[in-house]
């Protein structure tokens, strides 16, 4: 039969750090790596690229905005340009309206004072017949 060995503390510490030994001197062999540095420094090249692609589409948005803004502000001012039009044209129709019946009113006046003034004549033409 086989003994089983157990391992004393010592034993066990001196496995801990000889395998803690052996991942730092497989991390260091990755780290200097040529390849890997190759493709960290691909990678880093990439990031850049998007970052600058990034801050144009950025600066495109805040053009795009920009333009925006200013035809807003352009169609706001046509539309006010507009609205004060419609407004001096709908104060010269009202006022056209208006000298249209206040020349009415006075056409109106005119013929009814026309018309007194013939009852007045002939009641006065009738009177002056009657007396003859």
């Amino acid at each position: 039969m086989k003994s089983l060995k157990i391992p004393g503390f010592q034993e066990r510490q001196a496995d801990a750090a000889a395998a803690k030994r052996a991942m730092l001197q497989r991390a260091k062999a990755v780290a200097e790596d040529p390849e890997v540095a190759a493709r960290r420094a691909e990678r880093a090249e990439i990031v850049r690229a998007r970052e600058i692609r990034a801050a144009q589409r950025a600066a495109e948005r805040e053009a795009e905005k920009k333009r925006q803004a200013e035809e807003a502000a352009r169609q706001a001012e046509a539309k006010r340009l507009a609205e004060i039009e419609e407004a001096k044209l709908l104060a010269e129709l009202k006022a056209e309206e208006e000298a249209r019946h206040m020349a009415l009113l006075a056409e109106q006046k005119a013929a009814r004072d026309a018309r007194y003034a013939a009852r007045k004549a002939a009641k006065k033409e009738r009177r002056k017949g009657g007396m003859r």
